[in-house]
């Protein structure tokens, strides 16, 4: 993060601030460390300490809008919906219908069985592989 002035810092002088009217919050010396530690914090966590500084009456309203423009400046994050479970592979039901009849006047017939387990097993068929199952059900039929 580039600041304007690097010797000026809202932040650590907001946090330090409510550290020193609230020397036992908690939520406030959490927030110093991690500002330490990760050199900024999250919206969310700027929104906590607004409201923490904002009800301290010798913090000055020029830090207090100053901490307001940044955490407008942040942008808003937010959670997409799940999207809807489906099946990845849906059965042609044509296709399983044309295995069957094959296979009721044919039961070993090798490569039809062998498309019968790619089409159990939820494996698509290639479009050779339809055309040639479409040419043993029409030298059946």
């Amino acid at each position: 993060m580039q600041r304007i002035k690097p010797d000026v810092d809202i932040v650590k002088d907001l946090l330090e601030a409510v550290l020193a009217a609230q020397p036992d919050s908690s939520f406030t010396s959490s927030l110093l460390h991690q500002y330490h530690e990760r050199g900024g914090l999250s919206k969310k966590q700027l929104q906590g300490l607004y409201g923490k500084a904002s009800k301290i009456k010798s913090i000055a309203p020029g830090k207090l809008a100053t901490l307001e423009a940044i955490i407008l400046k942040k942008p808003n994050r937010y959670k997409s919906a799940l999207p809807e479970a489906t099946p990845l592979y849906s059965k042609d039901e044509a296709t399983g219908k044309q295995l069957e009849a094959i296979l009721l006047k044919y039961p070993q017939h090798k490569r039809v069985l062998y498309f019968k387990s790619k089409y159990d097993n939820n494996e698509i068929l290639t479009p050779a592989e339809l055309a040639e199952l479409q040419r043993f059900s029409k030298l059946l039929g």
